[in-house]
């Protein structure tokens, strides 16, 4: 029983990990795991998420480290209710833009409308190495502007709630 609590309790004191992925179509998929370089593997092996599957291959385009699994999954679950738009703001690193993304507009009938990015191009086909380069990225965190701190995280979540 003790061991199981102790466990349970290294399970939740997990390092884990916000991501976002560009797929061949253009879309993002927004996830979380506790080992940043076995996800995206599985996701480049079509073994990750269905929704993922049939739109490789994908592209790491952003992520956030955090020093627990379950805040990772909780900016997951944030940034997955997020716009396009407002991603797209997220992943360019155009944080000033993000509270004025967290609210809608309203049109003359009085309907919510958001804004709609257009993708003109596809995401490059998967070429020898390019997991490597991602994981690689991944690895040298001070040196990739698109990791962020869990810090730095939170206040975005703060900042730039919906």
């Amino acid at each position: 029983m003790v061991a199981e609590l102790v466990e349970a309790k290294e399970l939740t004191m997990l390092k884990g990990w916000m991501y976002i992925l560009e797929c061949s179509d253009g879309s993002y998929y927004t996830g979380s795991t506790n080992h940043m370089e076995r996800r995206l593997m599985q996701h480049q092996q079509g073994e990750g998420a269905n929704y993922t599957k049939n739109r490789r291959p994908v592209k790491l385009v952003y992520c956030e480290e955090f020093s627990k699994v379950d805040d990772a999954f909780y900016r997951e679950k944030q940034v997955q209710g997020w716009s396009r738009a407002k991603k797209k703001a997220l992943i360019d690193g155009c944080f000033d833009d993000l509270p004025a993304l967290s609210t809608s507009t309203k049109d003359s009938t009085g309907s919510s409308t958001s804004s709609v990015i257009e993708v003109t191009s596809l995401a490059p086909e998967l070429v020898e190495g390019e997991i490597e380069k991602q994981i690689g990225a991944i690895l040298s965190l001070s040196k990739n502007e698109s990791i962020v701190s869990s810090d730095n995280a939170k206040a975005l979540g703060n900042q730039a709630d919906d």
